[in-house]
């Protein structure tokens, strides 16, 4: 089975003895294979969706729900729409069944009091639990809002996932992050497509 993703870190995980694929804002990453991928959120959500029968899974790392101009087909993986559209679809092509899949949903911390959108975090949140209700996937767990930032390590091929809140990862850290990520957002072209099913 071949991996789909825009995530090229890899390493290796000495807590977990396992490969590592790490995921930055508008990144995803689809595998069947035993790793584990990561990622750390602030304002930014998450969506580890993956299917029990193929043990196919995926997580994305989005920032914003979507952009104020063009329609999703013009969008790239730092938006919801796009982002989740992606991670369905090379969960598809890797071989799980849309019907099959299950999700987890994590991040939407309050951490960004500097960004321009309001309250971007709570945006996020509500908009992937709003998408994947409107898309008939089950929610089977979920960690979003409140202030801190967390650390996600998903194992695709078992749907487990393990959150760590960063209560003393100083939060301008991640705010600065995001920020700067936020800035780039706004001077990069967006490019790209998707099929949508």
């Amino acid at each position: 089975m071949a991996d789909y993703g825009s995530a090229p870190n890899r390493y290796h995980d000495r807590r977990f003895n396992i490969e590592a694929i790490k995921i930055l804002p508008g990144e995803y990453y689809v595998t069947g294979r035993p790793v584990v991928i990561v990622t750390v959120l602030g304002s930014c959500v998450s969506v580890c969706l993956y299917d029990r029968l193929t043990h196919i899974g995926g997580m994305n790392h989005f920032m914003l729900p979507d952009h104020h101009e063009g329609g999703v087909l013009s969008e790239s993986a730092r938006y919801g729409a796009y982002a989740m559209e992606i991670l369905i679809n090379n969960l598809i092509k890797a071989g799980a069944a849309r019907n099959r899949l299950e999700a987890k949903v994590f991040g939407a911390g309050r951490v960004l009091n500097g960004l321009t959108h309001t309250d971007v975090g709570a945006r996020n949140a509500s908009f992937a639990m709003h998408y994947l209700e409107d898309e008939g996937i089950h929610v089977k767990a979920n960690d979003l809002l409140g202030i801190h930032p967390r650390k996600v390590y998903f194992f695709p091929a078992e749907g487990r996932v393990l959150v760590k809140k960063l209560k003393t990862l100083h939060n301008d850290t991640i705010a600065r992050r995001e920020l700067e990520y936020e800035s780039m957002l706004e001077k990069v072209k967006v490019e790209g497509s998707v099929d949508l099913f």
